[in-house]
């Protein structure tokens, strides 16, 4: 039985995988610290230590730039959503979701999020794919095909996001 479409996904995936690659390679805990603007979503170190993340009320412009920190963050967040919600028990919130505090934390975080989910998609067939079984977060009463497809887009957006700020930070003034 052939995989047609869980082998488009995963080609897919294979790319946007390169490309996050490409901007975390290299990335230094300085990169990801530093603001863009005087406002913007970012990452806050807490008493205990935790790395706890911003979280916008409203998706307008005007909230500022993401810091790399924070992206790098919010790709982490959903992507452990989907993989606790999909193929664990569920019960992981964004509250529980915190940033690793360095850029090497980083790169392991997210790496240890693609194997899992490169595992996932070596597992998955075309009818699961089809089924709507393991769809639960971020979307509902959807074939699974459809968060593969999800996390492919947003894992390619937030490797923009970063390439572009690591591009900001590089030119910064003073």
């Amino acid at each position: 039985m052939t995989n047609e479409v869980r082998d488009y996904l995963s080609r897919q995936f294979e790319t946007a995988w390169a490309l996050t690659q490409f901007h975390l390679n290299g990335l230094t805990t300085e990169e990801c610290l530093w603001r863009p603007a005087h406002k913007g979503l970012h990452v806050h170190r807490a008493p205990d230590g935790r790395w706890l993340a911003d979280w916008p009320d409203r998706e307008d412009y005007d909230i500022g730039p993401s810091s790399i920190a924070w992206l790098t963050w919010h790709l982490g967040f959903w992507w452990s959503m989907v993989l606790n919600h999909s193929f664990g028990d569920g019960t992981l919130s964004r509250e529980n979701v915190m940033w690793p505090g360095t850029a090497e934390g980083v790169r392991q975080w997210i790496g240890g999020l693609q194997n899992q989910w490169r595992a996932v998609l070596e597992q998955v067939t075309d009818d699961d794919l089809r089924s709507a079984q393991r769809t639960r977060w971020p979307l509902q009463d959807r074939p699974f095909g459809d968060v593969v497809a999800w996390v492919n887009v947003e894992l390619t957006k937030n490797a923009a996001e970063i390439g572009y700020a690591r591009f900001l930070y590089a030119v910064r003034a003073g």
